[in-house]
C-alpha cells in the first residue's frame, strides 16, 4: 500500500458525536425479520449510535423509498483470517495503487451508480455519509491503476475496532477487490477484529465471508467495541 495522509486519518480519534435524539430498539425488541426500525435521520449521532448498536440503514421502496434500518439474521461478516487471496488476485493487485480516504465522496459517488443493479444509495446518503468522513468515523479505500484513474474502491464506517463495510464498485478487474485485500490488511494492522459486510452474497462468499447468527454478532460487536487499539 502506498503511504499518504489517509493512512494517519485511519487511527486518528474521530471527532466526537452526542447521543441521537431517537430511541434505537435494544437487541430483544428486535423482530423476527431484517428490518428493526422505520423513519428517523442519517445526523453523524444517529448513524454512529445505530452502528452501535448492529443496526444500519437502507432505503425500502414501500412504494415510496422509506428511511428503513436493518438488522439482518443471519449476518454477513468476513473473518479477517479467513479472506481468501487467488493467484490471480496476487497478481492484479500488481497492477494498482491503494490510497486511503484520497476520494471517499467520490468512491461514494461510483457506489451510487444508477447503472449499477439494485442501486439504494441516495444523494441523501451520499450527503450524510460524506459529513461522517470529514468527522472522522466513516472511510474508503481506493485502488488506482497505473494512469492514476481511480479503478475501484468501497467504504464504510469505522468504530474501535470494528469496520461497516457499506459498499464497493470497480470499473477495472479485480479492482475492489485489490481494495478489500488493503482494507483487511489495515485491519489487522490496526487490531480491529470485526468486519461486517451485512448479507453474505455469492460474491462476498467467494473471498471468505460467512454467516453468523445475529446473536453471535451482536456478541462480537460488543467484544470489538470494549476498547480502542493502542
Amino acid at each position: 500500500m502506498s503511504s499518504s495522509s489517509g493512512f494517519a486519518a485511519w487511527n486518528e480519534r474521530p471527532a466526537p458525536v452526542g447521543p441521537s435524539r431517537w430511541r434505537f430498539p435494544s437487541a430483544d425488541e428486535f423482530p423476527a425479520h431484517d428490518v428493526v426500525g422505520f423513519g428517523g435521520d442519517l445526523e453523524p449521532e444517529t448513524l454512529v449510535g445505530a452502528y452501535s448498536r448492529g443496526i444500519f440503514p437502507m432505503p425500502l421502496e414501500a412504494p415510496e423509498p422509506l428511511l428503513a434500518w436493518w438488522s439482518p439474521d443471519p449476518r454477513g461478516i468476513l473473518p479477517l483470517d479467513g479472506l481468501r487471496v487467488t493467484r490471480s488476485l496476487k497478481q492484479s493487485a500488481k497492477r494498482y495503487e491503494v490510497r486511503v480516504n484520497t476520494r471517499f465522496e467520490d468512491v461514494m459517488r461510483q457506489c451510487a451508480n444508477p447503472a449499477r443493479p439494485s442501486g439504494w444509495i441516495t444523494p441523501a446518503f451520499i450527503e450524510a455519509y460524506t459529513r461522517l468522513h470529514e468527522l472522522g468515523w466513516a472511510h474508503s479505500v481506493e485502488a488506482f491503476d497505473r494512469e492514476g484513474n481511480l479503478a475501484g474502491g468501497l467504504y464504510g464506517v469505522r468504530i474501535d475496532r470494528f469496520f461497516a463495510g457499506e459498499s464497493m464498485f470497480q470499473v477495472q478487474r479485480d479492482a475492489s477487490k485489490v481494495a478489500l485485500v488493503a482494507l483487511v490488511a489495515l485491519m489487522q494492522e490496526s487490531g480491529m477484529t470485526l468486519l461486517d459486510v451485512q448479507w453474505r452474497t455469492d460474491h462476498l462468499a467467494s473471498l471468505g465471508a460467512v454467516e453468523v447468527s445475529r446473536a453471535s454478532y451482536l456478541t462480537r460487536l460488543a467484544a470489538a467495541l470494549e476498547s480502542r487499539p493502542s
